[in-house]
């Protein structure tokens, strides 16, 4: 994590970037609960902040005049660093990409179909950034790494539905776990980013 003065608490009361990550970190409380302390001390955030940021952005997900998905995070996380073009098939999609403080060497990604529709919503590395090296169970650390870096060091893995809203589950084998032995796996994502690794 960055201490990046962009991660300070904002003087304005309004949903912004800052109240975004405290979003982010509601759901990973659950998993990393000692991850998430550090990171709202970085922010100069308390848990009742956290709790409140999320039950504004779960209004405003869920208020029958809600923006649509797309056009919501471009008004609480203002305009994407970065847009791509991807092909998806027969379509050409949009990706938007937002800086996340927390993490500098990560960003929020947003997949839209033509039309707008939110495909996907989750952390990515930035391209050209070195992400951590993948080879045993054991560097498979809390937050170290994305959906899409286990997904490759560990191919093929198999996609699971995910135990809750914003949640991903990778199931795999690995050459070698803390036994010492190969063993099959489950990594559990939150947003794109690590939070742990069942048997």
């Amino acid at each position: 994590m960055s201490s990046d003065s962009d991660a300070r608490r904002p003087s304005a009361v309004s949903f912004g970037p800052w109240q975004f990550q405290l979003v982010l970190l509601r759901r990973m409380a659950d998993h990393q609960p000692g991850l998430v302390e550090d990171a709202l001390a970085e922010l100069g955030a308390d848990r009742a902040e956290m709790r409140e940021a999320n039950r504004r952005w779960q209004a405003m997900v869920r208020s029958p005049r809600a923006r649509g998905s797309l056009q919501r995070y471009r008004s609480v996380l203002g305009p994407p660093e970065q847009v791509l073009r991807r092909r998806i098939g027969d379509l050409d999609c949009e990706v938007l990409c937002w800086p996340v403080p927390l993490w500098p060497d990560l960003r929020f990604e947003v997949l839209a179909a033509p039309g707008g529709q939110v495909w996907n919503e989750w952390l990515v590395r930035v391209p050209g950034a070195t992400g951590p090296r993948l080879r045993t169970v054991e560097d498979l650390r809390p937050w170290c790494c994305t959906v899409d870096e286990v997904a490759r060091a560990f191919a093929p893995a198999t996609p699971m539905e995910g135990t809750a809203p914003t949640r991903w589950r990778l199931a795999f084998s690995a050459p070698d776990s803390p036994g010492g032995e190969p063993g099959h796996h489950v990594a559990e994502f939150t947003w794109g980013l690590l939070q742990r690794v069942d048997p």
